[in-house]
């Protein structure tokens, strides 16, 4: 794996997300990410997972330097594997908690969105779906996603304002379930996930799968109409510009 690090403990499997400084979302990735978890789903001595990131990133979303320069057939298939993905997490059985250790928006957010119970570390960090400034469009499994917790009304107006939370007003709504100091963050995911596995295996697994039945049926149906019009905006050339210019601004401050 070259994007993520995997370790096994007390059968639970930390998958810690690591590629450059910020774990920018890319196909490899994605792809990763797919293969580690299906690998996770059929291992019985795998009891749960715990994903994090570094200290000061979750992840900054997607890797928009890499995307930009994807031609049409790559940036099609790229997106193909990201919603599929988050149906891939979205429908994962066994007990999932996020250890979210930094900035998590858009992409971020969305992983953070497919795990139980999502634990961030304290500081001066922001999570959310920030993709209309940007000029992407919000899929509507994504937003199905981010309504399941946070309700319709809050998701509706939040993604339509680009709105970034801070660990505070993320914790207020729902948005994440707790916070806590980045030295024991991870003590406080792994305790989490030891409370779900106490439970009955198969209770608490049919348990979730029924609670998420309907959000899994929304993540799994035909998305090829919102895929048109979110590839269709991503070759626009305001949004193009506004990518570009945000490209250019990161390059500044390497």
């Amino acid at each position: 794996m070259n994007t993520l690090k995997v370790t096994i403990r007390e059968k639970v499997a930390i998958i810690a997300l690591d590629r450059g400084s910020s774990n920018a979302i890319n196909r490899e990735m994605v792809n990763e990410l797919k293969t580690m978890i299906g690998n996770i789903q059929q291992d019985q001595n795998i009891g749960g997972v715990i994903l994090t990131g570094k200290n000061g990133f979750f992840t900054a979303g997607l890797d928009l330097i890499e995307l930009y320069d994807y031609d049409e057939t790559e940036i099609e298939s790229f997106w193909i594997d990201f919603l599929e993905l988050v149906k891939i997490l979205t429908a994962f059985q066994k007990p999932m908690i996020a250890a979210i250790s930094g900035h998590s928006p858009a992409g971020g957010c969305v992983l953070s969105l497919c795990c139980d119970y999502r634990i961030m570390s304290e500081g001066n960090y922001i999570i959310g779906l920030n993709e209309v400034p940007v000029g992407i469009i919000v899929p509507d499994s994504i937003f199905e996603l981010y309504a399941f917790w946070i309700g319709k009304g809050k998701a509706y107006q939040s993604i339509l304002e680009g709105k970034l939370f801070t660990v505070e007003e993320a914790k207020q709504i729902g948005l994440i379930d707790a916070s806590a100091n980045i030295d024991s963050l991870m003590t406080a995911a792994e305790k989490k996930i030891q409370e779900y596995l106490q439970y009955d295996y198969t209770t608490w697994q049919q348990s979730k799968s029924n609670l998420r039945k309907s959000l899994i049926k929304k993540v799994s149906e035909d998305q090829s109409e919102t895929l048109r019009k979110v590839l269709e905006q991503w070759w626009s050339p305001r949004t193009r510009l506004i990518i570009k210019t945000i490209i250019d601004n990161l390059k500044a401050k390497k």
